[in-house]
């Protein structure tokens, strides 16, 4: 073991920023959200992006360092302390309806990048527990489904018109969200569907793993409402929301343009590095668990996050995450910056896309 995974520390800046909001009042409920997606782009953009790849005796070493796993772990505890927190303080009466919402967006925040993002690295893992605790992050979103649909339908289609969560060239955010959330649960039923007819199980039966998640999560909302009241119930579907819209927002600008190319009806390419927008802005990366070095996860799903790397020929973002999320709210100027990526990469690299 070395100290080398404690570079991922800064991750605790942001459920500081969250602890801050939970605590105050007036426009200090809004750090967490202000700190994500203000504070933390503008020192992406100042901050280094390092290309450089680990050794393979690195990577060796790397895998076999346990801290490397257990903080991502520490999560789940983390993140379900502090919806605990949330439920408890979110009924406040003298807050105001500006400072609920100011709270709401603190939880959101860790909806999305303690809950689904750390279920997302988890969930690629082989481990039973690791899984469950993939699952039980994902609860904290309502979005148990992303375990379906993600590993079985995200990373075979991905690229191609038939993923609800490839962002199409000339498609704004706000009907990504429609299509996505959508057809990506739609989805995850055919898919366990499928699953389930293949080993001629029931579909109504207690191995259709998305009948147990719409049951596990009606059985929170139910709890929430019975130990907190209303207001915490709404205010966590509210907080959920916000959660999962932030990870349609980083499928939105992960492949947004880009496409496998068909080789016969049905068929396409491999998946390739070029098939997902990359960046290297070191703050984002660290924030996230490696997620914006996704051309290699999707090149090679297994690899864990403190070992995914650059590759040169994998399209790069212009900054980090958090600062290409916010650019995607804003259409008119997002088209215009990624375009010019996109027709500058089809130069340099010669692809064909449309």
């Amino acid at each position: 073991m070395s100290f080398k995974p404690l570079k991922y520390l800064p991750i605790f800046t942001g459920i500081i920023a969250v602890a801050i909001s939970f605590t105050s009042t007036g426009w200090w409920t809004y750090t967490a959200i202000i700190y994500t997606f203000g504070l933390i782009p503008i020192l992406d953009m100042l901050m280094p992006a390092p290309e450089k790849n680990m050794t393979a005796i690195e990577e060796e070493l790397a895998l076999k360092d346990p801290l490397y796993d257990w903080l991502v772990y520490l999560m789940v505890p983390i993140q379900y302390a502090f919806l605990g927190w949330f439920l408890v303080i979110i009924g406040d009466s003298s807050l105001s309806t500006f400072e609920v919402w100011g709270r709401i967006t603190a939880m959101g925040i860790l909806c999305g990048s303690l809950g689904i993002n750390v279920a997302h690295e988890l969930g690629h893992r082989t481990k039973k527990i690791e899984q469950t605790m993939s699952k039980a992050l994902l609860l904290t979103s309502l979005y148990m489904h992303f375990f379906i649909e993600h590993n079985r339908g995200h990373h075979k289609r991905v690229a191609t018109p038939d993923d609800p969560a490839t962002s199409r060239y000339g498609e704004n955010i706000y009907s990504f969200y429609v299509r996505s959330v959508v057809f990506s649960y739609i989805s995850a039923w055919k898919l366990e569907a499928k699953k389930l007819q293949k080993k001629n199980l029931p579909f109504f039966s207690i191995h259709n793993e998305m009948l147990r998640f719409q049951v596990i999560q009606m059985a929170l909302l139910v709890g929430i409402y019975f130990a907190f009241g209303l207001l915490p119930m709404l205010a966590f579907i509210a907080a959920a929301t916000f959660g999962f819209l932030q990870l349609e927002t980083v499928n939105y600008i992960e492949h947004y343009g880009l496409q496998r190319q068909q080789k016969e009806e049905g068929h396409y390419e491999k998946v390739l590095p070029i098939h997902s927008w990359n960046s290297n802005h070191i703050l984002g990366r660290l924030l996230l668990f490696e997620l914006t070095r996704h051309s290699d996860h999707h090149f090679k799903a297994s690899r864990k996050y403190q070992v995914l790397r650059h590759f040169e020929d994998a399209p790069q973002m212009p900054t980090g995450y958090p600062g290409m999320m916010a650019l995607a709210t804003i259409p008119p100027l997002w088209f215009w910056v990624m375009h010019r990526h996109i027709d500058k990469y089809k130069k340099q690299h010669g692809v064909a896309w449309t």
